[in-house]
């Protein structure tokens, strides 16, 4: 809907109205109940056979030894009921986020899924702990070292993408100065911010949606033939899936920028609040100059979606760790949990100093705090929080190779 807004003229129109925010959030919630039903009907079709369902293939796998059907008694009453619960159910919980949002801190949607993905964290660690350190056999130093690899890269990816997703390339502005009667205005200078992953976890998402929907259909249609089959293996796992999601990466990253992001509506507003990039002439050449940064920033920032999305599942093929352990070192998951924390914190914080408390920190990322309390301590130095940082880091390590050599002899 954020893409139709941006693209068909009527949406377009209709979100500059009054109230007309709210008729797009009706109209969404239609084409929610819409694809509910579309999707529900799908997966119970597939729970009669799970074979058909990419994502069941343990099942199946279990059930073919078992010899009995997934669903006893499968019919159109079971059609019929697991439809209506899960639509009813998903709507049950876009309410319940839509409530946070009005009522609570940060977007609700986006903290409901980030429970969601943080629930599965320890029993992924149980997945690590089994496969690393109870698996190990004695005496063997390859398993834990394998361990300690992945928490490092795990700590790399997390401040990798923390840092990218705040990551500003930040534009002057010079307004010239105006004299209004006795009193001069403007003459000041300011910054436009240009995100370098503009598009934000938006191009991960559709990629892997057009990718893994045309395999879904195959398994769904084709049901018996290897040759589908095959493909459909391609397309969520084999080179055809990796190469197809950076393509499409790249495609909607570029997309998603050239409908959200308008250069000439911009460089016409800064025309007429008498402001200018210095160097650049107001009106075309700002909005040329604009759409070649952003064009630069675009392709750093998808380059950076498709090694994020892709992470996880080499992660998982050379490691030997499942995908619930997995996507915790990238993609949707990781991206959606550090977006919302941020999120979260920002409005935290803003909330905090609007009730004239200093925030989180002493020392934080808002411009502008002033030490509202005399004679408090001096914060640490960033160096120092460095080393410290390091220092913690290397007693893990040490602790986690430690705790793998005794537990293999």
């Amino acid at each position: 809907m954020q893409l139709l807004t941006a693209v068909v003229p009527q949406l377009q129109r209709l979100s500059r109205e009054d109230g007309g925010r709210s008729k797009i959030n009706m109209l969404t919630r239609y084409v929610t109940i819409v694809l509910c039903l579309i999707q529900g009907y799908m997966l119970a079709k597939s729970l009669e056979s799970p074979a058909n369902n990419i994502f069941l293939a343990d099942i199946a796998r279990y059930m073919e030894d078992s010899g009995a059907g997934l669903v006893p008694g499968y019919g159109p009453q079971f059609v019929f009921v697991t439809v209506m619960v899960i639509t009813a159910g998903t709507m049950l919980m876009m309410w319940l986020g839509e409530q946070v949002t009005e009522r609570g801190i940060g977007n609700g949607i986006s903290l409901i899924i980030s429970v969601n993905i943080v629930s599965a964290l320890p029993g992924a660690l149980v997945q690590v702990w089994e496969t690393y350190i109870s698996g190990a056999e004695v005496g063997e130093l390859r398993q834990p070292l394998t361990l300690v690899f992945l928490v490092a890269l795990l700590f790399v990816v997390i401040a990798a993408v923390i840092s990218i997703t705040q990551a500003l390339r930040k534009i002057t502005i010079q307004y010239a100065k105006r004299v209004v009667g006795r009193k001069v205005y403007g003459g000041q200078s300011s910054y436009l911010p240009l995100k370098v992953n503009y598009a934000g976890v938006m191009p991960i998402i559709f990629a892997q949606a057009i990718v893994l929907f045309p395999a879904q259909i195959i398994a769904f249609v084709w049901p018996g033939s290897e040759t589908m089959n095959g493909i459909a293996s391609q397309l969520t796992q084999g080179w055809m899936y990796y190469t197809l999601t950076g393509l499409l990466i790249f495609f909607f990253s570029y997309f998603w920028v050239a409908t959200m992001f308008q250069p000439t509506q911009i460089a016409d507003d800064l025309k007429k609040n008498g402001g200018y990039i210095p160097g650049h002439r107001p009106g075309k050449p700002t909005a040329d100059f604009l759409d070649f940064t952003m064009s630069r920033l675009t392709f750093a920032g998808a380059i950076f979606l498709t090694v994020i999305a892709l992470l996880p599942a080499l992660v998982a093929r050379r490691a030997g760790i499942s995908m619930n352990v997995a996507q915790f070192f990238g993609g949707t998951s990781l991206l959606i949990l550090v977006g919302v924390l941020l999120d979260m914190m920002r409005q935290t914080e803003t909330h905090l100093i609007q009730r004239h408390y200093d925030g989180f920190l002493r020392k934080g990322k808002i411009r502008g705090r002033t030490d509202r309390r005399l004679g408090a301590g001096s914060a640490a130095g960033s160096n120092s929080m460095v080393w410290l940082y390091l220092l913690i880091a290397v007693l893990i390590i040490v602790g986690v190779v430690a705790i793998g050599v005794n537990s293999g002899n």
